[in-house]
């Protein structure tokens, strides 16, 4: 990679959606020049297949949620391994229908009152949840 501490995010999802938004992009702007409302629709039809073509790559693995990711997965030829689950706060993860985090249980609380031991449930971007007495 290159010599900074961060992931600069390169995937297979955003590089083809960009490809292909470039080429419908180019046809929009010569559909303009030439004012020609097929030219103009073929690219808004592009460009729409370019949105779709890097939705279903995200959701299968190829693209990648915003933030810091391990080193391991820095690089764009590795899958995204929380893709399944969907990521927090992502639109697109939204709107497949995937919830977006995994459950983590975290240390346990204090004994309670009743004597039932409650533990702590975060979801991750999410606000923690109480389960338990």
């Amino acid at each position: 990679m290159s010599a900074h501490p961060y992931d600069h995010g390169h995937t297979v999802a955003g590089w083809t959606g960009c490809g292909i938004a470039v080429v419908g992009t180019s046809v929009l702007g010569a559909g303009v020049c030439t004012v020609s409302a097929p030219l103009l629709v073929a690219g808004a039809v592009v460009d729409v297949l370019a949105l779709l073509v890097t939705w279903v790559l995200h959701l299968v693995g190829w693209g990648k949620p915003s933030g810091p990711r391990p080193r391991e997965e820095w690089s764009w030829r590795v899958r995204d391994s929380g893709a399944r689950v969907g990521h927090a706060k992502c639109l697109g993860c939204r709107l497949a229908g995937r919830k977006g985090g995994a459950v983590v249980v975290t240390a346990p609380v204090p004994v309670t009152a009743s004597g039932e031991r409650a533990e702590r449930v975060e979801r991750a971007g999410a606000d923690a949840v109480g389960a338990g007495g």
